[in-house]
């Protein structure tokens, strides 16, 4: 299928590691020219590198909104404008204080709400202008990552819905990815295997499939609903979790 992404222009934000950069990658393997930023300098400068021309790396703190909006200025110069939109974010906060409620609320919330209202000046004078976001299964079903993140992830759906809602008239479309368990070694998971192996064994055991998705997997699915070929798709949110969730969808 031509997804008729070559020379379009993307932004995506946590681009540096797992599945920010993987939809970089996937981006690029499609034609794109990609402008991502993270929070690390030595991990943006090593993607940036791995990845090569058509990659643009930025250090960005995506709860400051002011550092996202140079950061999207900036990249709309450098590309030419703004077609694509991803924000791909999150503080993974868990526990019930108030602290990780505010850092979740800034950076998982906060962050991509930034990011989309730099971007949509740019967005409305795109001919293929698209915003996919970056949820999870833990925003439809209660799991171990209830809250704050879960809550968080809940809003962000109702987030994107609401904005395809609102800019579906200026051909603006608008759409969530609710990933399941990814899989990456520097990643939460990994992180899991390590410290907990009889927690990550009962969390395997969940996946109907046997494993748990890669970051390629996830992006392969966020690049398809960004791109053009998902023309008349908008307000949707697709899971990509192996089974992993019971609701019905309807």
């Amino acid at each position: 299928m031509e997804l008729q992404l070559k020379g379009k222009s993307v932004l995506v934000s946590g681009g540096s590691r797992g599945i920010g950069r993987a939809i970089v990658e996937c981006f690029l393997a499609e034609g794109a020219r990609v402008s991502f930023c993270a929070r690390q300098e030595p991990g943006v400068r090593q993607a940036e590198t791995a990845m090569g021309k058509g990659a643009w790396g930025s250090v960005v703190d995506v709860a400051d909104p002011d550092q996202v909006k140079r950061w999207v200025q900036a990249s709309a110069k450098e590309m030419d404008g703004i077609d694509i939109v991803i924000p791909n974010v999150s503080a993974l906060a868990g526990g019930g204080d108030f602290g990780a409620w505010r850092k979740a609320f800034e950076i998982d919330i906060l962050g991509s709400v930034s990011l989309v209202n730099a971007a949509l000046p740019y967005l409305k004078q795109s001919r293929a202008a698209s915003i996919v976001l970056i949820s999870s299964v833990s925003g439809r079903e209660i799991d171990c990552f209830a809250e704050p993140y879960g809550v968080l992830k809940a809003a962000l759906t109702h987030y994107g819905k609401t904005l395809s809602a609102r800019h579906a008239s200026e051909k603006i479309r608008v759409n969530t990815v609710a990933p399941g368990n990814v899989y990456f070694q520097d990643g939460v998971w990994g992180f899991i295997e390590r410290e907990d192996p009889v927690a990550f064994g009962r969390s395997m055991d969940a996946n109907p499939m046997g494993r748990m998705a890669t970051p390629a997997e996830v992006a392969m699915a966020t690049v398809f609903l960004a791109s053009p070929a998902a023309s008349f798709i908008t307000g949707t949110t697709l899971l990509v979790d192996g089974g992993l969730t019971k609701g019905v969808q309807f």
